[in-house]
């Protein structure tokens, strides 16, 4: 198992996570916030969950290999 693979599916899992159940402490930190003002909440929490999917997509495709994640 990859461990960049698999540090990237739980960041992609925390920011689909704090998009879909509309976490406050995530829709109001610095740039969540920052988002939030210029889409409006419910459009940062598609941006946040669009790229939390890609960012998951990304890690699981490296953890079962077919990205090729290591080093050099």
């Amino acid at each position: 198992m990859n461990l960049i693979g698999l540090m990237l599916a739980a960041l992609g899992a925390f920011a689909l996570s704090g998009a879909v159940f509309n976490w406050d402490f995530f829709m109001d930190s610095k740039k969540g916030a920052r988002m939030s003002k210029f889409m409006g909440r419910n459009g940062a929490r598609v941006f946040y969950g669009l790229i939390g999917l890609a960012i998951l997509t990304i890690g699981i495709l490296g953890m079962i290999g077919v990205i090729d994640m290591s080093r050099g």
